[in-house]
């Protein structure tokens, strides 16, 4: 029976650390994602301006 319990504790917990690791890249994905999200409206502005003032030339 202790046998048991030990190994279903150990499983247990890689059960939980393999979760957490999830759950952080979950949360680091979607702000890496947001973040470039943010940048984008941006850059197509400066390359708008660029291309507009390309074509004044």
């Amino acid at each position: 029976m202790t046998a048991f319990l030990g190994s279903f504790l150990q499983y247990f917990i890689i059960m939980i650390i393999l979760i957490a690791v999830a759950v952080l890249g979950a949360k680091i994905g979607i702000a890496l994602r947001k973040n470039k999200d943010a940048k984008a409206p941006a850059a197509e502005a400066v390359a708008s301006e660029v291309s507009s003032s390309e074509d004044n030339r």
